[in-house]
């Protein structure tokens, strides 16, 4: 037996991820969270576009991201996700959407942004890492925890 001669390591087609993109999209305009959590990976991330840290706020393992979807959905409770287009190269996932909604706060948002997305072998989302355009006097805001 040659150890050194391993099977290369399945990976999933892009006709899978862009499925998988698809799906993951309705679920967040259904503003399901356990839908959206069964694309993720246990050992996944999410990192938004405003937060505390130069890559905006990061969310770290399963538990966390869930923490994260559920404050996107209590901080815009109407969010739409429209003009919503996918592409893979390999096994980067690119979404580019223009979200809609309202803030907790009553404050009507519209701002285009973009996610990219890393796939583990079973095509479950290991990183998700949001943009959005910056529109003077509105603001995203994250409902806070």
């Amino acid at each position: 037996m040659n150890l050194f001669a391993l099977e290369p390591f399945p990976l999933p087609t892009e006709d899978l991820i862009l499925k998988k993109l698809e799906g993951l999209a309705a679920a967040f305009n259904h503003h399901d969270v356990d839908a959206v959590l069964s694309f993720f990976a246990e050992n996944c991330s999410m990192e938004l576009p405003q937060g505390p840290e130069p890559c905006g706020r990061r969310f770290e393992g399963k538990v966390a991201v869930r923490s994260g979807v559920a404050s996107r959905f209590a901080g815009l409770p109407d969010v739409h996700y429209s003009n919503v287009s996918h592409r893979v190269i390999g096994q980067l996932g690119i979404s580019r959407w223009t979200v809609s909604g309202t803030t907790s706060g009553g404050e009507r948002i519209v701002a285009n942004g973009c996610d990219f997305y890393s796939f583990d072998a079973e095509a479950r989302v290991t990183k998700k890492d949001s943009y959005w355009k910056i529109v003077q006097n509105q603001t995203l805001e994250m409902n806070p925890e």
